[in-house]
């Protein structure tokens, strides 16, 4: 349902008139209050009206504003209704009942993955009021935001994909002094990134505020920028977050303006319940936009990384708001299956990455204990090859030697981090083996010979795969080797990697 659709829904339930008793068509109709609902999505209140045959209304909830009723009709005394789904292309519209007994209704349904089992009583058009949806308006898309802050993809480190939600102001303290003391920041990685969990309630006056396990941001950024390091936020133009927390919907520059005076570097912005409100190429692009020009109008050096999840070609668009890298896919997990999937085959258009615009294939999942270091090569490996940030999420005080290794490898980051800024790609597939080329900015090539297969091969590569005549130099990038030529062929582990730099 397009944003515009919602608005007049909501509208209509403001203009028209509760039909009186003695003309209702069903029992259901007037306004119903939800008052213990689960937070996700948060159904606040339902309202129905009849007319004549016709049945209309909404339920209105904290994730998705109103939801409207599609195709209302009446069966055995049960209110039926469809309403639009979300993030289920198998399941575009959901079917959803009201049943009613001693005076209260049911209501049964399900949007995503949330499973809507409510008891509501009855309100007043005073209730109704009350309990309405403030939509906000979009911005018109103005001039390009050109970037400054990422002349090479960004290297870090993100709560995420370790500690969910579950994150505190001890733990990021904690990551950032392991980032000094295992050598991850001299190696490269600047950013301390807190995502999700952080938020807690608003003021009286908007402002967004910490929840308790954060008591007091600018003490914290001051922390970790006292290391040599920089620090990273998260929200979404949603009501709210993907966790659950509150989002920026409504709240925009006001929020922008509390991340700089609290001393943040970089803000992750994810669509999340967002979705539901910006749904095509055109909402999605000024959403990201209205928070872009709000970074830049604090005056304080914030990257901004846009989460989308590859929707609308994100690549073609993502300098123009002020974006310096972008998600091209969903989320990664700890194996071997989806970090393949994500790096071979949906890793972005080369030609949309470069400085300042990165295509980013999601966190590095290295160090979690879900593939092999072989594997982990492969993921590292792959992630420079690609010019894509580096952004760690395990938990650092954990760093094994073997992790150690392959995270500070520092001529494989040199790969990620050339100022060329050139993605690379496969320039020769047979089956499960794949040979992939990156040229660099000194005249050399990154090559890098993929095995996806689950058993061990010996390949080739050839100067001819760099676009070269000829090799003078090759250099291992793992084994630190250096040799005057390619080797006749290579033996390359399951699931496993060989990657070089050649000189002509």
């Amino acid at each position: 349902m397009s944003r515009s659709a919602v608005i007049a829904a909501a509208l209509a339930a403001v203009a028209l008139p509760f039909a009186p008793a003695a003309q209702a068509k069903t029992p259901f109709d007037g306004v119903w209050l939800f008052d213990e609902a689960p937070d996700r999505p948060g159904v606040t209140m339902m309202e129905v009206r009849s007319k004549g045959d016709a049945i209309e209304g909404e339920v209105t909830t904290q994730w998705y504003g109103p939801v409207t009723m599609q195709n209302a009709r009446m069966e055995d005394g049960t209110l039926t209704f469809e309403a639009t789904n979300i993030n289920d292309w198998d399941h575009p519209t959901r079917t959803w009942h009201v049943a009613m007994a001693d005076g209260k209704v049911q209501l049964t349904g399900q949007i995503w993955f949330s499973e809507i089992d409510e008891t509501g009583h009855k309100g007043t058009a005073k209730d109704a009021k009350a309990r309405a949806f403030a939509f906000t308006e979009l911005p018109e898309m103005g001039a390009p935001i050109p970037g400054t802050l990422a002349p090479t993809p960004p290297m870090g480190w993100s709560s995420w994909n370790k500690f969910d939600e579950h994150i505190d102001d001890a733990t990021v303290r904690a990551m950032a002094d392991a980032m000094v003391a295992t050598g991850l920041r001299d190696a490269g990685y600047t950013y301390i990134n807190i995502d999700d969990g952080w938020q807690g309630t608003r003021d009286a006056s908007g402002a967004l505020q910490p929840n308790a396990k954060f008591p007091d941001m600018k003490a914290l950024t001051d922390y970790v920028h006292a290391r040599g390091l920089k620090i990273g936020i998260y929200s979404s133009q949603g009501p709210k977050t993907c966790a659950g927390y509150e989002g920026s919907y409504g709240h925009v520059k006001q929020d922008a303006q509390t991340f700089a005076d609290w001393g943040f570097d970089y803000l992750k912005y994810d669509l999340c319940s967002g979705e539901w409100f910006y749904n095509d190429r055109d909402t999605v692009v000024r959403s990201y936009y209205e928070m872009g020009k709000a970074l830049r109008e604090t005056g304080r050096d914030i990257l901004f990384s846009l989460c989308e999840y590859g929707r609308f070609e994100v690549g073609s668009w993502g300098r123009d708001v002020g974006g310096e890298l972008w998600r091209t896919t969903g989320d990664i997990t700890d194996d071997y299956k989806t970090m393949a999937q994500i790096g071979f085959d949906h890793n972005g258009k080369p030609e949309h990455a470069g400085p300042h615009g990165w295509n980013d294939p999601d966190m590095l999942e290295i160090g979690n204990g879900g593939m092999s270091a072989d594997e982990y090569r492969t993921h590292m490996s792959l992630w420079a090859m690609s010019a894509a940030p580096l952004m760690m999420g395990h938990d650092l005080r954990e760093t094994s030697a073997d992790m150690l290794a392959i995270l500070a490898n520092r001529r494989v980051i040199a790969v990620d981090q050339d100022t060329r800024g050139i993605q690379g790609q496969a320039v020769r597939t047979e089956g499960t083996t794949e040979v992939w080329a990156k040229p660099l900015a000194d005249g050399s090539v990154a090559l890098a010979l993929f095995n996806r297969a689950e058993a061990p091969i010996t390949a080739t590569m050839s100067a001819g795969d760099a676009g070269l005549a000829s090799v003078s130099k090759v250099e291992d990038l793992w084994s630190g080797a250096v040799t005057s030529g390619l080797a006749g062929s290579y033996e390359v582990p399951a699931h496993g990697v060989v990657m070089l730099r050649v000189t002509a």
